[in-house]
């Protein structure tokens, strides 16, 4: 009689090898992205590993590169060398599987918008295969925890911008995915529906999900994420836990110690009250 076996995951995002010693159960993978813009370099040989379960905040100055690495970790823009792994699976090699794997709210997300808000959520969830029963539950439950259930049968063409950021949030959410990937999803959101959307995903996480986030705001990453890398440059300066990266400090004061570039108000009297 055989026994059967189950693979620990630990807290942490660790499990146990063939030969008893712990390595990271990796969500995401990135091994060596590169792009540029005819002589701009975007994002210069970039290396994470976003340990399974873990809520992980990417930060960094404008033009640091964020926005370019998420979209090609996504399969949203091929890069010109290096590797992007799912759960294991070769984005570029098998971009069916690993994208079935995967939500996304990319930068400036461009939608159905001649769809009412429910009619776009039941479309995103039946292009992930889903019967239209199902798609159609999941996208009324979403609805109701985003507080857009009055706003159902209303064009996405007349939402404002922060109930078209949750709109498209319940997009990527529908099918299920077991990698959130998800750039500014707070940016224009309300601070209620902000409480909201935090509580979905840290309940996400705490069910074995993964989140990857970029946000500008140091405090809200401090807050909600246990992982952190901070990218400049196109290059990653620092990446860990959000402890390990902060080094006893504030996120923030860390953050412009390794970025640099703080400027003095010299110059700028004129500006003081007399």
């Amino acid at each position: 009689m055989s026994e059967a076996r189950a693979s620990v995951v630990s807290d942490d995002g660790m499990r146990p090898s063939p030969g008893g010693e712990l390595q990271m159960d990796v969500a995401l993978g990135l091994e060596g992205l590169r792009k540029t813009f005819g002589e701009k370099v975007a994002v210069e040989r970039v290396d994470l590993a976003v340990p399974a379960g873990s809520f992980f905040g990417l930060v960094g100055p404008n033009g640091a590169g964020k926005t370019t690495t998420l979209s090609m970790a996504t399969g949203l823009l091929r890069p010109d060398a290096g590797r992007v792994t799912v759960r294991g699976t070769d984005l570029w090699a098998d971009p069916v599987t690993a994208k079935s794997l995967l939500g996304v709210l990319p930068d400036g997300v461009r939608l159905f918008d001649r769809l009412t808000g429910l009619q776009l959520v039941v479309h995103a969830g039946m292009l992930h295969r889903l019967p239209r029963t199902t798609a159609r539950e999941r996208a009324e439950a979403l609805l109701r925890a985003l507080d857009l259930e009055a706003d159902a049968n209303t064009f996405v063409a007349d939402y404002s911008a922060g109930m078209t950021k949750k709109i498209a949030l319940a997009c990527a959410l529908v099918h299920a995915p077991r990698l959130l990937v998800l750039d500014e999803p707070f940016e224009a959101v309300d601070p209620v529906s902000a409480a909201s959307i935090r509580a979905i995903l840290a309940d996400y996480v705490g069910t074995g999900g993964t989140v990857v986030v970029s946000s500008h705001v140091m405090d809200l990453v401090e807050r909600m994420c246990d992982h952190v890398a901070v990218l400049a440059a196109g290059r990653v300066l620092a990446a860990g836990t959000v402890d390990e990266v902060r080094g006893g400090a504030s996120l923030e004061d860390r953050f412009v110690e390794l970025v640099g570039g703080r400027r003095s108000g010299e110059g700028l009297e004129w500006l003081h009250s007399s």
